[in-house]
């Protein structure tokens, strides 16, 4: 009787083993690329089920070698996320791999590991943010990928996509909701699978994620952050750009820690010579021209952060942001510093007029369409640069097929336009006002072009005492509007003045690429009461 209940156990066991052997493996989420340096990067999948987690890969499509990693589950199910991180590889080369999970293997894709900062190699990476899903639109996020940015790169650089692109950069709201795990590949990695196969995604935390756990799982960013805050923020040089990620949400806004963190990692990037500019992403923003709602007070301290490190080291920086469903690009006006809405992609458009909305001094262009931002980095040493475009698929009324909407160029190296020249005013001003005058907009580097002045009138010739502070752009678009339209910004008028008093005045005129002009000799002028 021993005998035969322990043949029953053994059969038993080994049909349990056979039906998991024949049980059907699938992708759940197809292989997508993460945290690349020059000579490893991390590959990650998700299965319907299997332990094994193996990267075959190599310098040809042959491959010919392996490497292997682990799996962990995602949803206290069968699923497992697979993790392989490929190490010994060459800087700046282009490999081809594919994963294996028992019998499922996957088609074989190509990735580009970065460059070392002293190879002064040039590259391209891109922004979005908000894709997640709107029930009237539910393929929109699909349609930015597979018909936006993979053909256009394509299109516009007429290589692969790894050849094309360094990286992706997105600042939050990869999905409606967090919590719900279909979410993720249903309406993340499924649209955007054949983007993330080939090029690593670098994003950070937004509202809608919730800080669920499942983005810790499937997302492997690098662990430089403050330690009992691992992937909430962090940061990661590629090249001679160092890309910092940040917590906007709600219950870490406040956190002390991450000013402290992001305080020592500008440090470190001011004596780093080889780091030219400063890229630093988070959910939401200080100032919003579409929804002023969706404003948060804290990204404000990180601006404030970042200029600081601007004006100090006079290396440039921007922030990406998103939350607000549209696209904006302003600039600080005394700091050589950018702030870039880069929503939405697939988000419902927050539409001209459907939210209370604000015309701010530094935004020069608004759009309430979808699209993604392009920054293509120049790193070459003599003069490196970066030039940030946007491109845009429209909306529901005017439908953009990949159109440039903006541009704009930033150098690492000061340009400074020649001084303005004051002409001046009649000794007696009346106190209704009058018209500040200066001369035309000259520089000596080729291309450059009068972009905007700031003009200053004071009671005290060092202007600490300041009556009126204009600073004007040559483009301004609100609301479908360019507001700026036929202003050369070479005259201002003042407004009304006091009597019998002796003010000063001055001008400084900045180009195109954020450099300013020394501020001009000061005038004078006087008003009487007639």
């Amino acid at each position: 009787m021993k005998n035969k209940g322990l043949s029953l156990l053994l059969f038993f066991m080994a049909t349990l083993v056979l039906t998991a052997q024949n049980k059907n493996t699938e992708f759940v989420v197809h292989p997508f690329l993460q945290d690349a340096t020059p000579n490893s990067i991390i590959i990650k999948w998700e299965t319907s089920n299997g332990e094994e987690s193996t990267v075959e890969w190599g310098t040809s499509p042959k491959l010919g070698k392996k490497s292997k990693g682990t799996a962990y589950d995602i949803n206290f199910g069968d699923s497992r996320i697979h993790e392989v991180k490929v190490e010994g590889l060459k800087r700046f080369t282009t490999y081809y791999y594919r994963v294996r999970t028992g019998k499922l293997v996957s088609d074989t894709f190509q990735f580009k590991t970065p460059p070392f900062a002293s190879d002064n190699e040039s590259f391209n990476m891109l922004a979005m943010s908000d894709m997640q899903i709107d029930g009237e639109h539910p393929d929109k996020f699909s349609e930015i990928v597979n018909e936006g940015i993979i053909p256009f790169l394509k299109q516009e650089y007429g290589e692969s996509v790894p050849e094309n692109l360094a990286l992706v950069m997105i600042p939050g709201d990869l999905v409606s909701d967090g919590t719900n795990y279909t979410h993720w590949n249903d309406h993340f990695f499924r649209p955007s699978k054949n983007l993330f196969a080939e090029v690593p995604v670098y994003p950070v935390l937004g509202n809608h994620e919730k800080n669920t756990a499942f983005y810790f799982k499937y997302f492997s960013l690098p662990e430089n952050g403050t330690p009992a805050y691992a992937e909430h923020w962090w940061y990661k040089d590629h090249g001679n750009v160092r890309i910092i990620g940040l917590n906007s949400n709600d219950g870490y806004r406040d956190v002390k820690e991450q000013y402290v963190w992001l305080k020592e990692v500008l440090e470190d990037a001011e004596k780093n010579v080889d780091i030219d500019f400063v890229f630093a992403q988070l959910h939401h923003p200080h100032k919003s021209e579409l929804w002023i709602p969706g404003e948060e007070e804290s990204t404000g301290k990180v601006v404030k952060m970042l200029e600081a490190f601007t004006d100090k080291t006079g290396k440039p920086s921007l922030h990406f942001f998103g939350h607000t469903h549209g696209y904006s690009r302003g600039q600080s006006k005394d700091h050589k510093h950018l702030w870039v809405n880069v929503a939405s992609a697939g988000g419902a458009i927050d539409n001209w007029g459907e939210f209370e909305g604000r015309d701010y001094d530094e935004f020069t262009v608004t759009q309430d369409e979808y699209g993604f931002v392009m920054v293509e980095v120049d790193a070459n040493p003599d003069q490196p640069k970066f030039t940030l475009k946007r491109i845009s698929r429209g909306n529901e009324n005017v439908f953009r097929n990949n159109e440039k909407t903006d541009e704009i160029t930033i150098y690492a190296k000061p340009r400074k336009p020649n001084t303005p020249q004051p002409i001046s005013l009649k000794e007696e001003t009346p106190i209704t006002g009058t018209v500040l005058k200066a001369g035309p907009f000259s520089s000596n580097f080729e291309g450059a072009y009068h972009d905007a002045s700031h003009w200053q009138i004071a009671t005290d010739k060092e202007f600490t005492k300041l009556v009126l502070d204009s600073w004007k752009q040559s483009e301004n678009w609100y609301y479908l509007e360019n507001r700026q339209e036929g202003d050369d910004l070479t005259d201002e008028p003042t407004k009304r003045l006091s009597g019998n008093t002796t003010y000063f005045w001055r001008v400084r005129y900045r180009d195109q690429n954020l450099n300013w002009s020394d501020w001009s000799a000061v005038e004078t002028f006087k008003t009487v009461t007639k």
